[in-house]
């Protein structure tokens, strides 16, 4: 996220005397990630981020696997999970490998009881239903339906929700989350041909500072582990901070789509990168103009990644059988493209109006339980022929 933001106040130079108006110093923190190399803010605290009162028991997190080694296309029905009213306890992962872990939740209330972060892993959450804010101690983030909010890891946040009706994909990622380099210059300014720029971003605003002492809990995601400490201090108590990590969100309907005279491939749609997957945003746009263009994607072989695609509004047009909140996943290791009819079907159409998430990963992901409970086991034979 290469792109320099301030709220609050802080000291004209960096690592000096920052004091309050009794006196007393703030407290200074380093936010950053990769060691010191990566991407950092520097924050200021009204009360040591330190103070550390209980730490109680560890809950397990690890997903549990159903299929270790899939070679099935499967489709999931997204909206038969189950709302749940904690936010932690409405996630459900549904794949997952190495480098990250992909789910669904359907949250009803409000986080108010603590405050969560999660240090093993930056997280993109995708807002298919609700309205609310995303509240952090660099600020707040109000989100509506389609935005993606990118969280870095370590980010201590809270999520506020105006009604009931919730849905959100989520990834966690072990790697971080970056705008694709393609689309960024030497100096990380997304260029001219990006299909979106910094202009689009949701930044976060509305610095809240907290000068609290009580017993604030806090739930830490770490190894795996659900770890619960009490913290002496309001987290939220930064007076001022600046720099290049923080949280920030995107809508996936500023996502402006590059179209060609024939059909365009996977990566054009692209809107966030990893080192290990990337994440692409399907949005309305023109088909293709050649005068005998095939607008339905062409068969192709998975042959280094699996495909996850997350079905959000509109009809797609290389799939059936398909609603808002159902995924579909193309494993890598088999070939796979439009159901029968649909290729043909394209033929003569000048627009879309589909709005889908796609990750797409390096490595095989793994089918949890709760993906199995949900899964629809006869989409891989979806593509046969009828006699």
């Amino acid at each position: 996220m290469p792109i320099y933001h301030n709220l609050g106040k802080f000291p004209q130079k960096r690592h000096t005397q920052f004091r309050k108006p009794d006196g007393n110093l703030y407290y200074e923190q380093l936010f950053g990630t990769i060691g010191f190399d990566g991407m950092s803010s520097l924050l200021y605290h009204v009360h040591r981020p330190t103070q550390v009162k209980e730490i109680g028991k560890a809950m397990d997190m690890t997903p549990k696997i159903a299929v270790a080694k899939n070679i099935a296309s499967r489709k999931l029905v997204g909206f038969d999970v189950a709302p749940k009213d904690d936010f932690l306890d409405s996630r459900e992962p549904m794949m997952v490998n190495s480098d990250v872990l992909i789910g669904l939740a359907a949250p009803r209330k409000s986080m108010t009881e603590y405050f969560y972060k999660n240090s093993d892993a930056d997280e993109m959450l995708f807002i298919h239903k609700g309205t609310g804010t995303l509240k952090t101690f660099l600020g707040n983030i109000p989100f509506e339906y389609g935005d993606y909010l990118i969280i870095p890891r370590g980010m201590i946040y809270q999520m506020e929700f105006d009604t009931e009706d919730n849905r959100i994909l989520y990834a966690e990622s072990a790697h971080p989350i970056y705008t694709p380099k393609r689309y960024r210059n030497w100096f990380g300014q997304l260029l001219e041909h990006s299909p979106f720029c910094e202009r689009d971003y949701k930044l976060p605003q509305d610095l809240q500072t907290h000068d609290e002492k009580g017993d604030f809990v806090m739930k830490i995601k770490k190894q795996g582990m659900l770890h619960h400490l009490v913290y002496a201090t309001h987290p939220f108590d930064v007076v001022g901070w600046d720099g290049y990590n923080y949280p920030y969100g995107f809508s996936i309907h500023n996502f402006e789509p590059i179209t060609g005279r024939v059909h365009q491939p996977p990566p054009v749609h692209q809107t966030f990168e990893t080192s290990a997957f990337v994440i692409c945003s399907f949005c309305p746009r023109l088909y293709d103009y050649h005068p005998k263009s095939i607008p339905a994607p062409y068969n192709h072989s998975n042959i280094d990644s699996d495909e996850m695609l997350y079905y959000v509004d509109g009809d797609f047009m290389s799939r059936t059988g398909i609603g808002p909140g159902y995924i579909s996943l193309h494993p890598a290791g088999i070939p796979h493209g439009p159901h029968p009819g649909t290729y043909e079907a394209s033929i003569g159409k000048t627009k879309t109006e589909e709005l889908a998430v796609m990750i797409d990963t390096f490595k095989p992901l793994q089918l949890t339980e709760n993906a199995m409970k949900i899964d629809d086991g006869k989409y891989f034979k979806s593509w046969l022929d009828k006699e």
